[in-house]
């Protein structure tokens, strides 16, 4: 390569604190911009459509009447099916969970060593152990 056709070589510093103020501005900016955008197009709705959002945006910051916490019948059977079939779910859910531990503890060390002892040498205290390690 001739020496003329040397590429120039541009020195760039970048200012960690200089970029991270220029991008807050530019955030802050757009955020805005955005804003004022959304004033002038409020502005230049007709006066009902203006009206509804301004109801709108009153009941969203007006706080409502919480339900009451009772269990009320409902008018709406299929919401009353999910109800049921939701609590008929959890209660399947709680035996499956118990017959797991049941069966977790049936399978521990400590209930499978008490019931060879049970097995092998009845007793008293083996037959206690099984009941209390085995359930």
């Amino acid at each position: 390569m001739p020496s003329s056709a040397r590429r120039r070589e541009i020195p760039i510093t970048l200012n960690p604190l200089k970029l991270l103020l220029c991008i807050a501005l530019g955030i802050w900016l757009g955020f805005i911009a955005i804003a004022l955008t959304g004033w002038l197009v409020f502005k230049m709705l007709p006066a009902e459509q203006t009206q509804a959002l301004s109801n709108a945006a009153a009941q969203l910051i007006a706080p409502s009447p919480a339900p009451p916490k009772a269990a009320a019948p409902s008018d709406n059977p299929m919401f009353d099916q999910y109800r049921q079939i939701l609590r008929d779910s959890e209660q399947r859910q709680a035996q499956d969970g118990e017959q797991a531990e049941r069966q977790r503890s049936f399978n521990g060390p400590k209930c499978q060593f008490w019931m060879q002892q049970n097995q092998t040498a009845p007793s008293e205290k083996s037959r206690a152990s099984v009941y209390q390690f085995c359930g």
